[in-house]
């Protein structure tokens, strides 16, 4: 009796499930872009690409009450590359030390009108020479930035990190206290460019002669070759269609995904089932030991799951 019970309410949910994926993808019920502060000229905007919160949560808090917080991939979607404030930032997460692709393509096309502009790479790990590959991307689509700097944050890369050790490290990592010191830089508008040593490059020419990754595109790999979504727990929300910043999710009846993939591991962090697994597999170098832990996955703790599909919701 149990058991019919409880297949009774999985399909249910499954079938509320499919309406509401069906809604978004009929209206545009997520806002296009997210953002504070009055029309006009703004003090500050801080352009921002997040899949789990992280860079949500710093551009929030740099942006303050205020700034303007504008997303990259509703930028993107929308077409708009002309920003003008007194002040820009850019906000992202670095993937194998390098900006996510459409930050790559967007900083390329983008007109930033500012006194100043600064940037901030959210790292896990290692940030390697990130800051000097930024600069170089900047200075090679015109742009030159008064400020760049990193910070230490969750690493979710759950082919090598396990989350719940990760969350339990954060106060290790003094995030709260770093955000206030670059706040506190960024208030006083400092001209400073993180230093890189010749071990961060090399660290780089390590990670790319393993990879094999093509420096001048980054990650940018194919979501139907690592991501799977099991039948047997997704009970088709769409949360996974309204994460992704590439629109590369849709149900068919069930998740399915296809496409070009920043790797921001917005659908598997996001998925409130944890029905979406990184595909393990012996011939592919990132997915050959598959997750350290399936089980656990994360979100920043200060931001929603409203956020996250605002951010990057493509319909």
């Amino acid at each position: 009796m149990n058991n019919q019970v409880n297949e009774s309410r999985r399909l249910a949910l499954k079938k509320m499930g499919f309406a509401v994926a069906g809604a978004l993808a009929a209206t545009t019920g997520v806002l296009p872009l997210v953002s504070c502060g009055s029309t006009g000229r703004k003090r500050r905007t801080v352009l921002y690409f997040t899949g789990t919160g992280n860079c949500f949560h710093v551009a929030r808090e740099l942006a303050g009450a205020d700034g303007e917080m504008l997303s990259i991939p509703q930028l993107m979607k929308d077409g708009r590359f002309d920003i003008e404030a007194d002040e820009i930032g850019i906000v992202y997460p670095i993937y194998g030390h390098m900006p996510p692709n459409m930050v790559r393509k967007f900083i390329e096309k983008a007109n930033l009108k500012a006194d100043y502009l600064f940037a901030v790479l959210t790292y896990g790990n290692r940030h390697a020479n990130a800051v000097e590959i930024w600069d170089d991307i900047a200075r090679g689509a015109g742009k030159t930035f008064d400020y760049i700097n990193t910070l230490i944050m969750v690493d979710n890369w759950l082919p090598g990190f396990d989350m719940a050790q990760q969350i339990k490290s954060l106060p290790e990592k003094k995030v709260p206290e770093h955000i206030a010191a670059l706040r506190a830089d960024i208030d006083r508008r400092r001209k400073f460019i993180a230093p890189v040593t010749e071990e961060d490059r090399e660290q780089q020419r390590q990670f790319l002669q393993r990879s094999g990754l093509d420096p001048a595109v980054g990650f940018l790999m194919k979501s139907e070759n690592y991501f799977r979504a099991d039948s047997n727990t997704c009970i088709g929300c769409g949360v996974c269609v309204q994460v992704c910043p590439k629109a590369n999710w849709r149900l068919d009846p069930w998740p399915m995904a296809e496409g070009d993939c920043e790797f921001c591991f917005a659908c598997i962090q996001n998925c409130p089932q944890k029905s979406i697994q990184f595909v393990e597999s012996e011939d592919n170098a990132f997915a050959k030991h598959g997750e350290v832990n399936p089980k656990a996955r994360y979100r920043n703790e200060h931001v929603s799951l409203y956020d996250i599909k605002a951010s990057n919701s493509q319909f």
